[in-house]
Formats: C-alpha cells, sequence, structure tokens
C-alpha cells in the first residue's frame, strides 16, 4: 500500500509542503486534529457563514483528518472523495487551481491512507472538507499518531470548557451570596478568588474533603491527575464513597477527568 516514492512522512502541519501562493495565508489560521465522528458532529456557528463550524465548544478553521480514500472521481477544475478513518465516512473535494494540486492529487489513488488538511463546508445540509493539501500516508504511525492528537485536543477543549463553566458558576455565585468576614461584616466575595471560592458551601462531608486533597498542590502538579484509588487510600475511605463523590463534583464542575475514566485534577489554578 506504501511505496516509497510517495511523499515523505511527516507528523506536523508545518512539515507539509504547500503551494507557495497558499502557504502564507493558511499557516497563520491554526489546523486541528480531528475525526470523522467529531466533524459529523461539529455545529454551525453562524446560519449566514456555511464554513463557521465549532467542535467541543471550541471555533474551527481548517481541520487535519487522515483516513482511506475511495469513490475518487476527477473532473477538470476538482477532484472529489470520500475518506473512512474507522469512525465514519466523508466527502471531499479538491480544488486543481493550479499545478501543484494536480501534481498532489495524482499520487492519490482509492484503497490509500492520505492525510489531508482542508476546511468544513456546509453544502446542502451536508459537512463536507475542502482540502487543499492531500498526501499520501507512508507510514502507517501516522495513523496511530493522528487518533492521539484526536484524543489530545478533545480532552484539552473539554478541560478550558469546564474551567469557562466553573468560573463563571463561581462568579455569579460570589455576586450573589455574602460571606461572613472575621470582623462579622458583611461583604461579597471578590470575583477573582477562583481557588477560595471552589471551597463551596453546601457540600457533603466526604465530597470536600476530595475536593480538598485534590487542590493541594502535590495533587495539582500531577500532570496525569490523581487516581480515584489514591483518594480513597489517602482518604481512607471505601472507593464506592469516592466515586460517588467525584460524580458529584464532576457535575459541579469542581473537578474533571484526565487521562482516562479514574484519574480526575481541580479546575481550581
Amino acid at each position: 500500500m506504501f511505496s516509497s516514492t510517495q511523499y515523505d512522512a511527516g507528523f506536523t502541519s508545518s512539515q507539509l509542503t504547500q503551494s507557495p501562493s497558499t502557504a502564507k495565508s493558511r499557516d497563520a489560521l491554526g489546523i486541528v486534529p480531528v475525526t470523522v465522528k467529531q466533524i459529523s458532529q461539529a455545529s454551525l456557528s453562524s446560519s449566514d457563514d456555511k464554513s463557521s463550524f465549532t467542535i467541543d465548544g471550541a471555533p474551527i478553521t481548517n481541520v487535519k483528518l487522515v483516513g482511506i480514500v475511495s469513490d475518487m472521481l476527477e473532473k477538470v477544475t476538482d477532484v472529489s472523495f470520500v475518506v473512512d478513518d474507522g469512525t465514519g465516512r466523508i466527502g471531499c473535494k479538491r480544488w486543481l487551481n493550479e499545478a501543484f494540486d494536480r501534481k498532489q492529487m495524482e499520487a492519490v489513488n482509492n484503497g490509500m491512507y492520505v492525510l489531508l488538511i482542508g476546511h468544513l463546508k456546509n453544502v446542502r445540509g451536508n459537512t463536507e472538507v475542502v482540502a487543499f493539501n492531500v498526501r499520501p500516508v507512508s507510514n502507517f504511525d501516522e495513523v496511530t499518531f493522528h487518533h492521539v492528537e484526536c484524543i489530545h485536543q478533545h480532552m484539552l477543549n473539554k478541560k478550558s470548557q469546564q474551567i469557562s463553566d466553573s468560573q463563571s458558576h463561581v462568579s455569579e455565585s460570589s455576586q450573589s451570596t455574602p460571606i461572613k468576614s472575621e470582623s462579622n461584616g458583611v461583604h461579597s466575595s471578590p470575583p477573582n478568588q477562583f481557588s477560595m471560592q471552589m471551597s463551596v458551601d453546601g457540600l457533603k462531608d466526604i465530597d470536600q474533603r476530595v475536593l480538598e486533597y485534590l487542590q493541594q498542590s502535590s495533587s495539582l502538579a500531577q500532570e496525569k491527575g490523581v487516581h480515584r484509588d489514591d483518594i480513597a487510600r489517602h482518604l481512607k475511605l471505601p472507593v464506592e464513597k469516592i466515586t460517588q463523590s467525584i460524580t458529584c463534583l464532576e457535575d459541579e464542575g469542581l473537578i474533571y477527568s484526565t487521562i482516562d475514566e479514574f484519574h480526575f485534577k481541580s479546575t481550581a489554578v
């Protein structure tokens, strides 16, 4: 499937060959690794702009996709084809505006893995990828790497959204809930005291203890988060109780899962 004459493998967008006339404008836009399933779940940001999408709550300009090509149809002005990445199938189009475009597509055949970069477009209610860079995959590690990139990007977007929602919730609470000071006076909690507001009233004792443990500097310093079983051992509580507290704290937006469903970190920053 892979030929030594195909384009060299590469892992970053900066390594992809681009047309001189388009590289300058496209490099600055940012490229997001995605799967076909994520694209199918993307939403239009604006009804007026058919190429303005959001995925995981984040605006998307250009996307990177890796999959198998099929149903290629070459015309004078463009080449249309389908890409299947194992999560779904999506229609793609490559306009043949320059000799560079035509030369790239000559190296692509049905049944071949390709890496493509382009932007999403809504065409008569269907989302398709308008590609401006397509090349064969010469090393299957690129396929695996791409899916890892998609997972990583999804987790970053999820974390960012959770922190944003938590900050918004805490800010609203701090503006409406008076807190007694040491002098028995009453004042509103400053909206910028985010980490202090994480110890909110109304949490159960176990929930509070789990949250306080995850807010410790040693816990926050762990890049992968703290394993659920480690929390249980530290607090000397049954794993079942810790799991219930984690569910509650996640629902409140106070913690989030990291590398899997067992590692967690506090949203405090």
